[in-house]
């Protein structure tokens, strides 16, 4: 069974209207991304001043079923070994469940053995379960609902609540 940080959600969009969303990464999720985030091969970079720095290489682009990045380098404030991420890879798998789109987040390598899994877990949600998810059913994500050094601190302390 794997340990790996996965959140999932089911959409009445379909998997090619997901897939467009989650390519879109500047509409979900916070921060400076520079570099092209819709091509397969191609690497970009996310950052938040301060808090955390990665750069992605896009691994696996199959329209309307898969997405995948691997971390090829990373920085995080808050953790003692700061390149923990490092050589992790983010996933992305769409299918299509009884006529819904079932979209299946894992990041592989992270899992509750280290130090940032609860405050990236809290993160992530965030991002993938309230934006992306309101990105791909309203064509509006809410990129900036969840960024900064209070945030951060909340989630460190346990007190931001995932999105339903």
């Amino acid at each position: 069974m794997s340990t790996d940080l996965t959140l999932s959600f089911t959409v009445d969009q379909s998997p090619e209207e997901a897939f467009a969303a989650i390519t879109d990464v500047r509409a979900w999720w916070s921060g400076t991304i520079e570099g092209p985030t819709d091509r397969l091969g191609a690497e970009f970079s996310y950052s938040v001043p301060d808090i955390h720095r990665s750069t992605f290489r896009i691994t696996e682009l199959e329209p309307a079923r898969r997405v995948s990045w691997l971390v090829l380098d990373a920085w995080l404030s808050f953790t003692e070994d700061p390149e923990e991420w490092a050589g992790t890879t983010v996933t992305f798998d769409l299918s299509e469940v009884q006529g819904r789109t079932l979209v299946r987040f894992t990041h592989v390598g992270l899992s509750p053995e280290q130090e940032c899994y609860e405050v990236c877990h809290t993160a992530w949600g965030q991002y993938v379960l309230g934006s992306l998810r309101s990105l791909i059913e309203s064509g509006a994500g809410r990129p900036n609902s969840f960024e900064g050094q209070a945030e951060l601190e909340a989630a460190l302390a346990g007190t931001v609540p995932l999105p339903r």
